[in-house]
């Protein structure tokens, strides 16, 4: 069945003459990322003057016209949700949700629905050009269910790209307020690679043939048995803040997983029916990959930790 066709007029500017074909049109329509032109291309989905165009290698010269053949976006195989959003910004090409803890990331085996993709999909329903052809978000990164927090999420395949790339290269700024157990250094550095645990799948663990992890960690302040800390990530492995903290001797408050409440702490913990790990994604920056504007934004901790927060500076 046709699922519909847009045509985007693509010119090409003076700076790409003489780029490739693929390269140039992606520096001519900003919401498809060179590989989807890539697709495209080999597809017959572009063509000047009723000629296509098959050969994404072929040079392109400035002021030439392109008719590229866009199919719409192919329903994504998730369920849109009416889940309530908080949301720190929006545009055309992307999107920056503050997470509530408890909301699952991406359906997988457990959680098929309910999740933030599911919500997105009606959020964004409608807006969303396509991931791969694909009318869903993309998620270029992720927090743990039970961790609260900003996360951004592109729109369009370009965003997605140029995101993509920024995360690759360490150059997100992503900090965390994290409540742990014990008084850590005023300030430190983990550089501990991590890597499913050989004795338990369902945990992350220091191994020596892992990926290289790096967390920074400062402390803002300090109590009698915990301390309110904030961990800057220049890798964003799975559960890297909560592992890392726990080899130091400083566990999250509150991990199930990883952590070992005891004491008043859990006796506080199991008053306030406070059942997650204290971890808030606090602050997130990064260069819109669309318009190059420097982008930063921060959330305050949820009722929850400043609740937590509050209870332990008595």
């Amino acid at each position: 069945m046709d699922r519909g066709v847009s045509i985007i007029q693509a010119t090409i500017g003076s700076g790409s003459d003489g780029w490739r074909l693929d390269r140039a049109l992606a520096d001519a329509v900003p919401t498809l990322s060179r590989e989807r032109l890539k697709v495209l291309i080999a597809s017959g989905a572009v063509s000047r003057d009723g000629t296509l165009f098959r050969d994404p290698a072929r040079k392109a010269a400035a002021g030439e016209t392109f008719a590229v053949a866009v199919p719409a976006p192919a329903p994504a195989h998730n369920e849109a949700q009416d889940i309530p959003l908080v949301i720190a910004f929006e545009d055309e090409h992307l999107l920056v949700v503050d997470k509530p803890a408890g909301l699952v990331v991406h359906p997988a085996a457990g959680n098929l629905d309910g999740t933030l993709v599911n919500a997105l999909l009606h959020h964004c329903r409608g807006s969303l050009s396509g991931i791969g052809g694909v009318a869903r978000p993309g998620i270029v990164h992720r927090i743990d269910k039970d961790t609260s927090g900003l996360l951004v999420v592109a729109k369009t395949d370009r965003a997605h790209e140029g995101l993509a790339k920024q995360f690759a290269a360490h150059s997100i700024d992503r900090r965390y307020r994290a409540i742990v157990g014990g008084r850590p250094l005023a300030e430190g550095k983990v550089d501990a690679p991590l890597a499913r645990s050989p004795s338990n799948r369902k945990k992350i663990a220091i191994v020596s043939n892992g990926k290289r992890a790096v967390s920074f960690y400062r402390t803002l302040r300090t109590f009698r048995d915990a301390a309110l800390v904030e961990c800057r990530l220049e890798t964003g492995r799975t559960h890297q803040v909560r592992v890392h903290m726990a080899s130091i001797g400083h566990a999250l408050l509150g991990d199930p997983v990883y952590g070992r409440d005891k004491g008043a702490t859990k006796a506080l913990l199991e008053t306030l029916g406070f059942r997650r790990q204290a971890l808030h994604a606090a602050t997130l920056g990064f260069i819109h990959p669309i318009t190059t504007q420097s982008m930063s934004f921060s959330s305050e901790m949820p009722p929850d930790m400043q609740e937590l927060f509050s209870a332990l500076h008595v």
